[in-house]
């Protein structure tokens, strides 16, 4: 079995080692789009949600009149498989993926009968439990359901949030605090965000302009069945402001403490290192 393994590429019905090239210079998904993805975590062992990230893929797909052709429970015999070249101890992220191949006449709509699928797993560490993040405004914000794919992971919609990013790194952040269409607070560029007031956990209510992660709602669990008080609801960036704690919740890295808001410190406190522990509790005993 091979240990030194960094990338492993399903396609066409098998396994590769190394990053394959799968998509053709015309395949609609190159040049008009046409593209969705899933992230999971494979770390010491563990692969949490795997089922839930496979399924929504799928659904992704469909969000973006793509055709899935892999079952859920296929899609996971295919990960796990995969993932038995890597090392027990490698840290890998899991990546299943569609793209349209044809469009219909107009070139523009996908062909319901061309589909390309690849899983990429691919070996990139988990942040320390140090790491923490900055977070400032942007003017960029997320999009509706009514100007963009917003209930799909699509490759399409990521070019936003690097412009957030680009934005407010340029102002010495890590990562920005973004606003949805009416100016309340929706996530940040790159995860979910959840703040804690007076013990209590707040954290934005999905309305169709953000993903609401599957890891965002392991935590939500989490927390209720360990009693916390968790409020899903309309938050602005005053809230934040006036908060004790805020982390960041994606499948990357599980918890992200976030040590300031613009002008706002914050401390990593006990709630933020209490979710990240129930986290690996649970998954170790899924």
């Amino acid at each position: 079995m091979a240990t030194g393994t960094n990338i492993r590429t399903y396609f066409q019905g098998q396994w590769h080692d190394g990053d394959l090239a799968v998509m053709r210079a015309a395949d609609h998904g190159a040049w008009l789009g046409g593209s969705v993805f899933d992230g999971a975590r494979f770390v010491n062992g563990l692969a949490p949600d795997l089922d839930a990230h496979c399924a929504r893929v799928n659904r992704s797909a469909e969000a973006l009149m793509i055709t899935p052709t892999v079952p859920t429970e296929e899609m996971i015999g295919l990960v796990r498989e995969g993932l038995t070249a890597f090392a027990k101890d490698a840290a890998v992220y899991i990546r299943p993926m569609y793209w349209s191949i044809d469009g219909d006449a107009t070139a523009i709509v996908p062909s319901a009968d061309t589909t390309g699928f690849s899983i990429c797993l691919e070996e990139i560490p988990m942040a320390p439990e140090t790491a923490s993040a900055t977070l400032g405004r942007t003017r960029f914000r997320r999009p509706v359901m009514e100007s963009a794919v917003v209930n799909a992971k699509a490759g399409c919609l990521y070019p936003n949030n690097a412009r957030m990013l680009v934005d407010v790194r340029s102002r010495g952040f890590t990562n920005a605090l973004v606003a949805d269409a009416m100016g309340n607070v929706a996530e940040t560029a790159t995860a979910n965000i959840f703040m804690v007031r007076d013990g209590e956990v707040f954290t934005p209510i999905p309305n169709g302009t953000f993903l609401a992660g599957i890891t965002r709602a392991r935590h939500i669990a989490n927390m209720r069945a360990d009693g916390m008080v968790v409020h899903e609801g309309v938050l602005s960036f005053e809230d934040f402001e006036a908060a004790d704690e805020v982390f960041m919740s994606g499948n990357m890295n599980k918890v992200t403490p976030v040590t300031g808001f613009e002008e706002v410190s914050y401390q990593v406190g006990p709630v933020t290192r209490r979710v990240r522990e129930m986290y690996w509790d649970w998954a170790a005993s899924a």
